[in-house]
Formats: C-alpha cells, sequence, structure tokens
C-alpha cells in the first residue's frame, strides 16, 4: 500500500510541473504526460511500475474520451455535411490507411501489423486541432471547417477499428471471416439494443434524477450508464471504448446533454492524463536510440504524406482553392490520441513486435510535437508555398477597397448576424452609411440579395480591415460572438486608426476590463444592457419621470457598469481560467464578539492592498457607514465585501483573527 500511494504522490508531482510548464510554453497537456511517462517509465528513472491497476484506470480513461466523443457525435451534422464527412473523410482514412499499411508490408510487417501501422497513421489529433484552431479564431474558415469534417470521420472510424483488431489477432485464418462477421453483427446488435435502451429508459430516468436537484446523484448516475455500458460491450466481446461511445450516442440525445459533459470533464481529464501516461511509459528510451533515425524519417513521412493527400482529395471533392485545401492538409498532418489506442489494444493482443512498436510509438509523438507550429502557421507556409490562395485573399481585398473607396465617415460593422443587422437596419433608415463584413458565405449571400452592403471578409486581417476604409471610417462596431476575434479585430483597427471610437458588443462582461484595455471605447455586454432595460421599464410602469430614468441609466454606463458588476454569485461553480476581475463577488463578513478588526479603523485594515473593496458596512440592520467613513468598527457590523474567492477568504480570516 505504502509503495502505490508513493507511485500515486510522484506521479502527481511531476504531472503537475510537466503540465505547468508545457502551458507555459503553449504546448498542449497530452505532451506533458507522455513525457512524465517516458521520464518515470521502467526505461528511463525508474520511478514509476507498470501495473494491471494502472493499465485499467488508463483503459478507463479511453472510455471516458470516447464517451465524450459520443456526446458530441450529431447524426443531423454527419448528414448536414455528408460531402465534407464522409465523402472527404472516408477517403482520407481508407487511402492513408491503405498507402502507410502497404509500405509497412513492404518494409516486413505482417499484414495484421501493418494493418495496425495503417489505422495509427490514416487519425489526426482532434483534442489538438481543435483547441489550437479556436484559439486562432480558425474554426468557422474554410480550412477549419474541413479538417473539422475530416475529423468527425475518423473519430467515428476509430470504433470499426477497435472492433477489428482483437478478430485479427486471431492466427485461424479460416475462422476470420466468421468472427469479423459476428463482431460486426454483435456490434450492430448491441448499437441497437442500446440506443433503443437510450430513447426508452434513459430519458425518463435522467428526468427523475434531476428533478431530485441533486449534483452528486445526477454525477453517480452518469458514471453509471458510462461504465455498465463499457462493461457491457466487453461482455459481449467488443470494447470497453464502443460502450462508451454508445453510452455518450444515448446521453446526447437527451436535453442534459451539456451539464453532463461538464460533469464527466474532470474524471476524463484526469484519468486521460493517466492513459497517455502509460503510453509514454512504453517507449523505450535504449530501443528508441538504435531506431531514431526510421522514427524521425518515419514521421517526415507521415508529415509531408498526409499533407498531400489531403489536399489533394479536398481539392478533388469539395473542390477547394489550392491554398485552402493545403491549411487543410497542413492542419491534419499530424497522428493523435486514438492512435494511441488502437496502439495500445494491438500491443495487449500482440500484434505489433517490439522494434516496430517503438518506432511507431515514436513517430506518433513527433507528429504530435510538430502540430502546435503547423497549425499556428498554416496560412504563412500556405503562402509560401501556392501563389493561388494570395491571389484569392487579394480578389476579396481588391472587391472590398473597391466597393468601400466611395465611402466616408462611414459606420463599419464587423459580424453580421442578427445584431450587426439590426444596427444595419437603423442605420439604413437614418440615412447614415455603413459597410459590413462576414465570413458565413450563405449568410453574405442572402442579405446581399436582400440589399444589405455586407461583403465576405475576416475582420481579424489588417489588409480587410485598410480595405474597407477604417482610415475614414466614423466608428466601428464589432459584433463577434467570440470574444477572442472581436480583441483580434479591435487591436488590429487601433494600430491602423487610433482615434476612431470602436464599440464592441459581448454576451456578459466576462472580457469586459480585457476588451476595454485593449482600446474599445465601448463595451456593451447584453447581460448587463438588459438588466439597465428591465429596471428603465419597472421605473416607467412605477410613474419615475423618463428624463430620470434616462439619467440614471446613463450614469451606469458612464461608471462601467461598476455597481452592477458587483453581485453575490450564490453557490454558482468558480472557473479558475476566468480572469480576476470576472471572478470577483460579494461577500458578507460578521463582525462578532472579540473579532479583530472591531474598534480599528478602515484604513487601519488597507482593504485595497489585500484587492478587497469595501462595498458598503451594514450596522443595527438599517443603518449603512459610508465606505469612506473615518468610524471605528463595531461589534455587529456587517462588512458587504468585493473580491476573489481566494482573496475574501484571507480578508475573513484576517478581519477575524488578525
Amino acid at each position: 500500500m505504502h509503495d502505490a500511494l508513493s507511485d500515486t504522490i510522484i506521479l502527481l508531482a511531476i504531472s503537475v510541473v510537466a503540465v505547468s510548464i508545457f502551458r507555459r510554453v503553449k504546448l498542449p497537456p497530452i505532451l506533458a504526460y507522455l513525457a512524465v511517462g517516458i521520464f518515470l517509465g521502467p526505461h528511463a528513472a525508474n520511478l514509476i511500475q507498470s501495473s494491471d491497476t494502472l493499465h485499467f484506470l488508463a483503459e478507463i480513461g479511453i472510455a471516458f474520451l470516447l464517451f465524450s466523443l459520443g456526446l458530441e457525435f450529431s447524426l443531423n451534422k454527419l448528414i448536414a455535411n455528408r460531402r465534407a464527412v464522409v465523402g472527404l473523410g472516408s477517403a482520407q482514412v481508407s487511402i492513408t490507411l491503405f498507402i502507410a499499411g502497404f509500405t509497412a508490408w513492404l518494409l516486413g510487417a505482417s499484414m495484421e501489423s501493418a494493418f495496425v501501422i495503417g489505422c495509427v497513421l490514416a487519425l489526426s489529433s482532434t483534442a489538438i486541432v481543435i483547441k489550437q484552431l479556436g484559439e486562432q479564431l480558425e474554426t468557422d474558415s474554410r480550412h477549419g471547417q474541413a479538417s473539422i469534417s475530416i475529423l468527425l470521420f475518423q473519430d467515428v472510424a476509430v470504433v470499426p477499428m477497435l472492433v477489428i483488431i482483437p478478430v485479427i489477432s486471431s492466427n485461424n485464418e479460416a475462422s476470420f471471416l466468421y468472427e469479423i462477421s459476428y463482431s460486426f453483427a454483435m456490434g450492430i446488435g448491441v448499437t441497437a439494443i442500446m440506443l433503443a435502451i437510450g430513447r426508452w429508459l434513459l430519458r425518463p430516468l435522467f428526468h427523475e434524477i434531476a428533478s431530485a436537484h441533486s449534483a452528486e446523484l445526477f454525477t453517480l448516475a452518469v458514471l453509471l450508464v458510462a461504465l455498465l455500458s463499457a462493461w457491457a460491450t466487453e461482455f459481449a466481446g467488443l470494447s470497453m471504448a464502443l460502450g462508451a461511445f454508445l453510452a455518450g450516442m444515448m446521453l446526447s440525445e437527451t436535453e442534459f446533454k451539456h451539464q453532463i459533459e461538464n460533469d464527466i470533464r474532470p474524471f476524463r481529464d484526469i484519468l486521460l492524463g493517466l492513459f497517455f501516461i502509460t503510453i509514454g511509459m512504453m517507449l523505450n528510451v535504449h530501443t528508441l536510440l538504435e531506431v531514431i533515425h526510421w522514427a524521425v524519417l518515419a514521421a517526415a513521412a507521415v508529415i509531408v504524406g498526409k499533407s498531400l493527400i489531403v489536399t489533394a482529395l479536398s481539392k478533388s471533392i469539395i473542390h477547394s482553392s489550392t491554398g485552402v485545401a493545403l491549411r487543410t492538409g497542413l492542419v491534419l498532418a499530424q497522428c493523435g490520441e486514438f492512435g494511441f489506442a488502437i496502439m495500445a489494444l494491438a500491443v495487449s493482443y500482440h500484434i505489433l513486435p517490439p522494434t516496430a512498436e517503438q518506432i511507431v510509438l515514436a513517430t506518433v509523438i513527433l507528429t504530435m510535437i510538430a502540430t502546435p507550429f503547423l497549425v499556428k502557421y498554416n496560412g504563412l507556409i500556405a503562402k509560401k508555398i501556392t501563389g493561388s490562395y494570395m491571389q484569392s485573399r487579394e480578389q476579396v481585398e481588391e472587391t472590398i477597397a473597391t466597393d468601400a473607396s466611395k465611402l466616408d465617415q462611414h459606420v463599419i460593422i464587423c459580424g453580421f448576424g442578427r445584431i450587426g443587422q439590426n444596427i444595419a437596419k437603423i442605420l439604413d433608415s437614418e440615412g447614415f452609411s455603413y459597410f459590413a463584413l462576414d465570413y458565413n458565405v450563405e449568410l453574405i449571400t442572402n442579405a446581399a440579395k436582400a440589399g444589405y452592403k455586407v461583403y465576405f471578409g475576416d475582420s481579424t486581417h489588417r489588409e480587410i480591415l485598410l480595405a474597407a476604409g477604417i482610415k475614414r471610417a466614423s466608428i466601428l462596431v464589432i459584433c463577434h460572438d467570440d470574444v477572442g476575434s472581436a480583441e483580434k479585430t479591435l487591436r488590429q483597427a487601433k494600430a491602423i486608426n487610433e482615434k476612431v471610437p470602436i464599440l464592441v458588443r459581448t454576451k456578459d462582461d466576462t472580457y469586459y476590463t480585457q476588451l476595454s484595455e485593449a482600446g474599445a471605447t465601448e463595451v456593451i455586454p447584453e447581460t448587463l444592457e438588459s438588466s439597465l432595460m428591465m429596471a428603465s421599464h419597472v421605473l416607467s410602469i412605477l410613474g419615475m419621470p423618463m428624463a430620470k430614468i434616462v439619467r440614471r441609466v446613463q450614469e451606469m454606463r458612464t461608471n462601467k457598469y461598476a455597481t452592477m458588476r458587483e453581485f453575490f454569485h450564490g453557490n454558482e461553480a468558480d472557473d479558475l481560467e476566468l480572469p480576476d476581475d470576472v471572478r470577483k463577488r460579494l461577500s458578507c463578513v460578521t463582525l462578532d464578539k472579540g473579532a479583530y478588526a472591531i474598534g480599528k479603523k478602515l484604513e487601519d485594515l488597507h482593504l485595497l492592498s489585500k484587492g478587497i473593496t469595501l462595498h458598503k458596512n451594514r450596522r443595527d440592520d438599517s443603518n449603512v457607514v459610508p465606505p469612506n467613513s473615518d468610524e471605528a468598527l463595531k461589534q455587529g457590523d456587517v462588512l458587504v465585501l468585493f473580491g476573489t474567492p481566494e482573496d475574501l477568504e484571507h480578508i475573513e480570516g484576517y478581519l477575524l483573527n488578525g
């Protein structure tokens, strides 16, 4: 027991340090866990021994990964994007699998090993690519949408791969067809039964559980369904991962999908970390030194080969331009986390020989290390390689510049969703000229037909803003849903024309300070404006004069919604990834008998230096002592304080105990 505890402490300590370092240098946590496994494993420092318990927990981690995939799986999305998902995705997986597998067979691998290697190299990293594209605001771009479509098919293709691998491990060639037919028939049968259970049993069950208003009970039920489904498929002779995927699909049909995803994330992330650590432990550093040149060569071949395959298929199947097709290829040039799952399964069935296992494992890791850089600079690389991409961008800029050249002192609207369209209607009705930018082709086509002055263009690019006449504009209005896109547009506009007033619309005040500091003239949070409008209507019904209401509302806006952003959060979960100014909340501290702060003045407590603002001081249930009062604090005073949860916790101890 002592050894298990020691191993766990070492594992956690090194993992915390590694993930922190990798996050600081903008590398995915997956690579940190792999590095921990390599460093701590039996082939390096030998601080942690591989154990059945560790491998079992790692398998549960993969099950939760597939469970999350099932939650995200949408048959409607698959049908809507069938040309890109099914056509492009199936072609990419099939061709890459065949070329990689055939090459491995030519180099001496068995048919079974060649198939496993082909499966591993055909897949890309959903986790890294989706996260990186989101951070770069490229999710909705043409190459981003094409990449996501291919990734969706790859993720679905993992399931039959996991079914086939145990079957091909059988040495009995005569029974192979029977075994694979039986496995697929069993898989289809289990899938049908589970989806029926999900439709007729799980929905009412979760309604009943949700009515108990117990977060603990809800999470327990989710874990039970996920693990029970995984056990059922394993019992039927299939993989645990398939059962978890089906459980996710079942629950994705319920209205609790997002709550389930939120509840399962901590378990998934921690157990997946363990899985990647076990994969790292499989890498034999001593053996790898003998074959590292083959691993580097294979990694380079995978990156170049997959880039070319995806580029060619994108051009031929969905008719992408050369530049967009190449960017899609660069984004998907790596191997992915599901490749590790396939390798782990293949190793457990002794399909891959040790040397091949080390080369393939190192190849996957090397391509994943290269991924953040390939995704980050995909546009720059595409520009260097192909001139057609630059020509396409220049054509867009030329069209915008030509049509905007006659405008002066106009309003530029970035983002032409509901809010952008409503602003355009009002400006048009009042005789003000405007110029709108968006990158949703269908929206632009319909709006342009209806007479709106809206053009295809990404406002986060400096050239697009220049073409739209940012130097001559009277005001810039940013209506993007994505705050990262809004901030990037804001900074680009300020760099070109620092005097132009910029209004930024946001859903709430989460990034209010960040956008204000970036140069926004006004940040308009929808939630706070809704509060003002509701309060205005209430005051109007109560008979307050409209002039007084308008003055009161204007005061709130002039003060940057300061008082409206101070509120009690109740039992809301605190998201550590949010900025500190958003995590701040109100909290009350009562000065009971013997409290350290009794008899002291507020200025003596130096609250501001401790990150705390005094909202008010209630005394005797009726009197309120002004925050700037120099009166000494008394027993029974209730200090209403504003700060982050950590600062509030600290200040409470200070006020009560010194």
